[in-house]
């Protein structure tokens, strides 16, 4: 009777342990948090290791399919989707980008946290261990067309605490995010965006 009972145990465990997998805590963390905010900080690797294009700013979230990224340093540019499109508003060079959203993800992989790109049928998901305190899950896409190899995700206390992405340039980039807060309604006009008067729109169809 007492070994029928540890096997039980055993199997009991295997399964709660195969269900606090990385991939696991990422959708999970992924369908749970129906709204974000959170400031991050920036930096791109090139081929040869060295690191630039250091960037500050915040980043907020609000499902279904509300989201905005903010650069303040060390320039100014807005990335907000809208209507399924992103606009991408670059506020030194006056110009505005509008692409639509399943093609915008190779330029702001933040998307992914949106809720409007399916994971598991655009990406192959592979659990990566941990690493500077967070537990990373790597995001392999599926199709062809893509500019970028990979992203990791990395969470961290079942938060999101940092991404990275390779692209097919050799270059790597690494997101970290802190002072993260989930739940709750963000204000609306966070998520609304016209065109200044006087920029130049392109919209990429």
């Amino acid at each position: 009777m007492h070994i029928f009972f540890a096997i039980a145990v055993l199997l009991a465990s295997s399964v709660a342990g195969a269900a606090e997998s990385p991939i696991d805590r990422l959708l999970q963390f992924l369908d749970s948090s129906k709204s974000m905010q959170a400031e991050f900080s920036q930096v791109s690797i090139d081929e040869t290791g060295n690191a630039h294009h250091k960037a500050t700013g915040v980043v907020y979230l609000q499902k279904p399919g509300k989201f905005r990224w903010d650069y303040f340093e060390p320039y100014q540019q807005q990335i907000i989707t809208s209507d399924g499109k992103v606009w991408f508003y670059d506020v030194d060079l006056e110009q505005v980008t509008i692409k639509r959203i399943d093609k915008a993800v190779g330029s702001t992989p933040a998307l992914l946290l949106s809720g409007q790109i399916s994971l598991k049928d655009n990406f192959t998901l592979e659990q990566q261990g941990e690493d500077e305190g967070l537990v990373w899950v790597k995001l392999l896409p599926k199709g062809e067309e893509n500019t970028f190899k990979y992203v990791t995700i990395g969470l961290q206390d079942g938060t999101l605490g940092g991404m990275e992405l390779a692209d097919n340039f050799g270059q790597l980039t690494r997101i970290y995010f802190s002072h993260v807060k989930s739940g709750g309604k963000l204000d609306p006009s966070l998520f609304e965006f016209k065109p200044p008067s006087g920029v130049d729109v392109f919209e990429d169809k």
